[in-house]
């Protein structure tokens, strides 16, 4: 059976929210930076420089999405007027905006997002 690559990136941005019927104190409005890791795959590599993607041009495929939430406040944010900008929804944003973007050789597998260095929430499909 033929191998895979997988790479990782991470990326951050900043941005404040409020979780709608939380009902504590993360329902007044606060703010994070907010780490986001990518992952993907994929099992050929470029015949030329003989790598699956070039790590730049998946982080600039990320900030491309990442840009849309930076600096914002998460809940004026088209897409999360009406769901909660939890990391679980931001996960799957993130990861449903990349997936459109991905190069041909590769698979996106997963996002996660955390709001500090003990929590995070990961999204993928199957």
């Amino acid at each position: 059976m033929p191998g895979k690559w997988k790479l990782t990136i991470t990326q951050e941005f900043s941005a404040s929210h409020q979780l709608r019927n939380y009902g504590g104190k993360c329902e007044n409005m606060h703010g994070h930076n907010f780490g986001v890791e990518v992952a993907v795959e994929g099992d050929t590599l470029d015949p030329k420089v003989q790598y699956l993607v070039d790590f730049k041009e998946l982080k600039r495929l990320t900030r491309t999405v990442l840009d849309k939430l930076d600096h914002k406040h998460l809940n004026e944010v088209e897409c999360f007027t009406e769901i909660n900008p939890s990391s679980e929804n931001l996960a799957m944003f993130i990861y449903r905006n990349l997936k459109a973007n991905m190069p041909g050789n590769v698979s996106l597998v997963e996002v996660s997002v955390s709001e500090n260095s003990s929590s995070r929430a990961t999204y993928w499909e199957e």
